[in-house]
């Protein structure tokens, strides 16, 4: 591995917000987009929840297991060399004691080889992030918009609006970096509110409809490449149109395979 692909860590991401540069955060469920991610340079791999929706079809990101995060997260293993790859803890695995969310880490880190897990919400899982830190572990957490959560939401609006809301994020988000957490992900929260936050403390945040201030931006692949043309909220810039560009040469094939255009003599043995 040369010198420019230098692996990434956490004491990687804590180094770049003390220099100012940003960490470039993005999802990943499969072998394939990882390992071009990966080469193209990105900082940080998520192996996301999100995978329920964008790869299940499912209408949030509740339903997914730990079995079906650990095989996409072993899929994204086989790929990643230089960057720093986090994999989210599902629903359903660490919320209701830290002795579940300690041997859920752990099966994701024995059985897929990731580097870091991810956990959602605050004070309520404090003890859960301190004990999974504690066994050697490194956790990234996420405040605001908790996708975990939505039913208790209700909504996929914006957090942390009124005055409450965003002083207990402000409180929880320096109790996770007390407990441990390496870095925070800040979801669908006002700006101003994402730079108070990140300027409070001393560890990486990585923003997602939170503004430019936060230390770091992630996306959804699916999002970023113009694969998922239905969800477009105004935080997402996409990137490419994939969606248009795969419609228009899957048609090509099948015309061509109708055709008897293909495969030709050449292609032929």
């Amino acid at each position: 591995m040369s010198q420019d692909l230098k692996k990434i860590t956490t004491h990687t991401l804590l180094n770049l917000k003390k220099k100012g540069e940003k960490i470039s955060m993005i999802t990943a469920y499969d072998y394939s987009f990882a390992k071009i991610f990966d080469k193209a340079g990105i900082d940080v791999i998520l192996v996301g929840d999100s995978a329920s929706n964008v790869m299940g079809g499912n209408e949030t990101t509740v339903t997914i297991t730990l079995d079906q995060m650990i095989y996409h997260a072993q899929c994204v293993r086989k790929a990643v060399e230089r960057s720093l790859m986090v994999v989210d803890l599902p629903f359903g695995s660490y919320q209701s004691n830290s002795d579940i969310a300690l041997a859920s880490a752990i099966r994701i880190m024995k059985e897929s080889g990731a580097h870091a897990v991810k956990m959602e919400g605050g004070a309520e899982i404090s003890e859960s992030i301190k004990r999974i830190v504690a066994a050697g572990i490194p956790v990234m957490g996420h405040l605001g918009l908790t996708p975990q959560s939505i039913y208790k939401f209700g909504t996929y609006a914006v957090r942390a609006k009124d005055a409450a809301e965003a002083e207990k994020l402000q409180t929880d988000a320096i109790l996770l970096e007390q407990s441990g957490c390496f870095a925070i992900v800040l979801e669908k929260i006002p700006a101003i509110l994402a730079n108070t936050v990140s300027k409070s403390l001393e560890i990486p945040t990585i923003g997602i409809g939170a503004g430019q201030d936060c230390d770091g931006q992630v996306l959804v692949m699916h999002d970023l490449l113009g694969i998922n043309q239905e969800f477009k909220p105004r935080f997402i810039r996409q990137y490419l149109n994939l969606e248009a560009s795969i419609h228009e040469a899957v048609s090509q094939y099948i015309t061509d395979v109708k055709s008897m255009d293909f495969p030709n003599n050449s292609e032929s043995y």
